[in-house]
């Protein structure tokens, strides 16, 4: 599942970065989300596979700080990339003749800077003082299938739900991964001739 959703997520932002037909604001925000979710996932899951191999479920201190840091940061990135791209769709469909002016690059940008930065400010402070302040530990089942819903599966499923249905990531996909292969066979014909 790891490795799908790192590959998933990947493939949309070379597909967006690699198309200048994809240089819009709703395929901008959708590879920032893809960058999100690659985080947010790579934010826990390498070191749960690692406890799972060892049979460990020891952390340190300042493991357990960092980790809780970037994985508050990265969830709640999520959340208000989601809240962008609803506001780009919003202006999209009530504002469509002024959706290139409203949704210009620099507000596009200021956007995201935002989304990082109302994150930083407000729901890491909040976040880190509850976390701090719990002394209940969880330990039963239904709540580590919940953390894997939410930390596995959610970023593993959002290039399928946001992208795959689209018509121009296919076309985009299809069009990188060709050159992809074609690069590859010309690489293996030269190495031949070498």
């Amino acid at each position: 599942m790891y490795l799908i959703t790192m590959f998933g997520n990947l493939l949309i932002i070379l597909a967006v970065s690699s198309d200048p037909l994809l240089h819009t604001p709703m395929y901008f925000f959708l590879s920032n989300l893809s960058f999100v979710d690659i985080c947010f996932t790579s934010t826990t899951v390498p070191n749960m596979l690692l406890n799972i191999q060892t049979r460990s479920k020891v952390i340190t201190y300042e493991g357990c700080i960092a980790q809780m840091y970037c994985f508050l940061l990265f969830i709640q990135l999520d959340i208000f990339l989601l809240t962008v791209m609803a506001y780009d769709r919003f202006v999209a469909i009530c504002h469509p003749l002024r959706y290139t002016v409203i949704m210009n690059p620099i507000l596009c940008g200021l956007l995201v800077l935002i989304s990082w930065v109302i994150v930083v400010f407000l729901f890491y402070c909040t976040g880190f003082g509850v976390y701090l302040s719990s002394a209940t530990m969880h330990s039963s089942h239904s709540s580590a299938t919940a953390s894997v819903m939410y930390t596995v599966v959610t970023p593993m499923l959002n290039p399928f739900i946001y992208s795959m249905r689209n018509k121009d990531i296919k076309r985009a996909l299809k069009k990188f991964l060709w050159k992809v292969s074609t690069k590859g066979k010309i690489v293996l014909v030269l190495k031949k001739c070498l």
